[in-house]
């Protein structure tokens, strides 16, 4: 037989199935275009979270809050943001400590709590001394005259906050020591009504519910924190969010200084809408305002100074169980 013959023999007996994919691809071939963008378009990347732990107080972190701008700002980013109420900073800090939060704003004693605590937290940034926002109150028709008539009496405070510093700070001035006065270890609103109830001698508290108490109580302010502490505020971060995220760092504390900027500009419409918030009148959260400086600077070898002075004094007190190097908690530059 001719060889050609055979070999057209041999491939009109073949399988031909051989073909089949061809002709699914000329089937399918219209629709290539649409299957190939579905399978290699790009997948978006999940939204990062920044979860902000906060105070009912007149802050500017709770007027951002507000106002919302800081959530338009991280939009770029592909970053959620998360505000998260606490009672006060030691409960805030308990929060970061567990995880629950990112980021807080707090009194200059609860962050050596925490790191006593073993609290994986950082120093970010700080705001300009506010000695006039605290103080320690008596009722008005109390014969507690001074800070050394305090002696033997029960005096009221949230334990860690910053105001166990000026108690701290006011005994050892007066020539008092710690273990001199009776404390007792309350949040703000139970002092408040322990403080009406004259359960208690005296009641070192801080904004707004100091203004608050002179003005609705009639509370006599025995001393502010003007000449016996600084009183710095601070915001603080998780090491690994501030290592991980510093560009949401960076626009997170730009937000904040030009709401500071804002408030210091505007006290009173701050305080309009600051007052359903705080469930206050505006005139004792225009006051409450401004005890605050609203400034804020970067870390420096200053404030921790500062802040290792108040982790010293505490050990030695025995309040935090461990000695801790405060110049640790900060995020070194790369």
């Amino acid at each position: 037989m001719n060889p050609r013959k055979q070999i057209t023999r041999k491939l009109q007996r073949a399988d031909t199935s051989l073909l089949r994919p061809l002709a699914a691809i000329r089937l399918f071939a219209p629709l290539l275009p649409l299957l190939t963008a579905v399978l290699f378009a790009p997948i978006s990347a999940k939204a990062a979270t920044l979860r902000i732990g906060y105070q009912k107080a007149a802050s500017t972190l709770v007027l951002l809050k507000t106002q919302g701008t800081l959530e338009k700002k991280l939009a770029p980013l592909n970053v959620e943001v998360k505000w998260l109420e606490f009672a006060a900073g030691p409960q805030l800090l308990e929060g970061l400590n567990l995880g629950s939060i990112d980021f807080g704003y707090v009194g200059e004693v609860p962050p050596v709590f925490a790191l006593a605590a073993g609290a994986p937290l950082v120093y970010t940034a700080y705001e300009l001394p506010t000695p006039e926002a605290e103080g320690i109150l008596v009722p008005k028709d109390s014969p507690i005259r001074s800070i050394a008539d305090l002696k033997g009496k029960k005096v009221a405070f949230n334990k860690g906050s910053d105001v166990h510093w000026l108690v701290v700070k006011a005994l050892e001035d007066a020539g008092l020591k710690y273990g001199d006065i009776q404390p007792a270890y309350l949040a703000p609103a139970d002092a408040r009504a322990a403080f009406q109830n004259g359960a208690i001698d005296a009641w070192a508290i801080w904004d707004p519910f100091f203004v608050a108490a002179q003005r609705q109580l009639g509370a006599r302010v025995l001393t502010t924190a003007k000449g016996i502490v600084n009183r710095h505020q601070y915001f603080v971060s998780t090491r690994s969010f501030s290592e991980k995220n510093p560009e949401v760092v960076k626009v997170l504390m730009q937000e904040l200084g030009e709401t500071g900027q804002w408030v210091r500009d505007n006290y009173a419409e701050a305080a309009k809408e600051l007052a359903p918030i705080e469930g206050l009148e505006p005139d004792i959260v225009e006051a409450s305002l401004r005890h605050y400086e609203h400034i804020y600077k970067p870390i420096d070898d200053t404030v921790l100074a500062d802040q290792q002075r108040i982790a010293d004094t505490f050990y030695a007190l025995k309040l935090i169980p461990q000695k801790l190097t405060v110049r640790d908690a900060v995020v070194k530059p790369k």
